[in-house]
């Protein structure tokens, strides 16, 4: 494995979930990680955190699906320390109406902008400043349903995970030649704040079934320690006691 000592982590959606658990991991192995979200008060609250655990973390507030506030972050960042080695797109939402009877077009742009655009944004960010240093890896929370065409999570999520998946295996076909690598997560349920917006919330027991948020923050310094040569396209993971296979009632066709 790759020493991260001294890297320059960016990680949006890092003031809860995933973006969080993928934060603390990479701060905890040496580097030095930008986070990202849109309130504030939550990520210094979080970065103070990790730096008394002996880390090292900025924050940098941004809301993703703004292309422009991602470019002030971007290039605040670059100013800052010069490159960004290791991105991780975690920003992601669902919205509680999200089937085709109830999806209305505000609900719909929401998830596309933060899920897919957001990714895109910020990728496209750090992009010119890895191909001059021939450097840099990508790592794009997907989903389960990015894969698989699950019912529970509705068209608007499928559509921009689908598209998550697809932009980084883009990414790889283009920008293999320039040292860059990307990796598509695509975790099934991991019990997350994003847990609260489902249309019939897990039971408690459910919740302690499910992937939990360091798993994926271990997943997540995994690819991220791969040695230069060794690119992770698509990693799928999923809870053992996977409710998805076993057909839990609050994920049927209601």
């Amino acid at each position: 494995m790759e020493s991260l000592t001294g890297k320059i982590a960016w990680v949006t959606g890092a003031g809860s979930g995933i973006g969080l658990a993928g934060a603390q991991a990479l701060a905890a192995a040496g580097c030095l990680v930008v986070m990202s979200g849109r309130r504030r008060e939550v990520l210094e609250s979080e970065a103070e955190r990790i730096i008394a655990n002996g880390g090292h973390a900025e924050v940098e507030q941004l809301d993703v699906s703004d292309a422009a506030d991602v470019e002030r972050a971007s290039a605040a960042i670059l100013s800052r320390h010069g490159r960004v080695d290791i991105l991780v797109n975690s920003a992601g939402l669902n919205v509680p109406n999200r089937f085709w009877k109830n999806q209305t077009v505000q609900g719909w742009n929401e998830v596309i902008r933060v899920n897919l655009d957001g990714s895109y944004y910020c990728t496209a960010a750090v992009l010119p400043s890895m191909r001059e240093r021939k450097g840099g890896v990508v790592i794009n929370i997907s989903s389960w349903s990015g894969k698989e065409d699950t019912y529970l999570t509705g068209p608007a999520y499928n559509a921009a995970k689908h598209g998550v998946v697809a932009m980084t295996a883009h990414l790889n076909q283009e920008e293999c030649v320039n040292g860059i690598r990307a990796c598509a997560i695509c975790p099934a349920e991991v019990a997350t704040p994003i847990m609260e917006k489902r249309p019939v919330k897990p039971s408690a027991e459910d919740l302690a079934r499910m992937l939990q948020p360091e798993d994926l923050g271990g997943a997540i310094l995994w690819v991220a320690q791969q040695p230069p040569h060794v690119c992770i396209n698509e990693l799928v993971i999923s809870p053992t006691w996977n409710r998805i296979f076993l057909g839990a009632d609050d994920l049927k066709r209601r």
